[in-house]
């Protein structure tokens, strides 16, 4: 077996390594935003059910 075989693989797992590396704080930002944006969007739904529920309390008593 040749050895350009075996170094092809090998080149690529570390081309991989080193760009997952170099990568991985930029994962974590956007992870990090997108976790914002998601507890936005459920905080905002929750408050407006809320305030629905209150409504329809407040319309009830009278």
């Amino acid at each position: 077996m040749p050895n350009g075989l075996l170094e092809v693989p090998v080149v690529m797992l570390a081309r991989s390594a080193t760009f997952t590396a170099d990568i991985r704080p930029v994962i974590g930002v956007i992870a990090a935003v997108l976790a914002a944006i998601l507890a936005a969007h459920a905080s905002w739904y929750v408050t407006d059910r809320i305030v629905s529920r209150r409504n329809r309390t407040d319309q009830d008593e009278f």
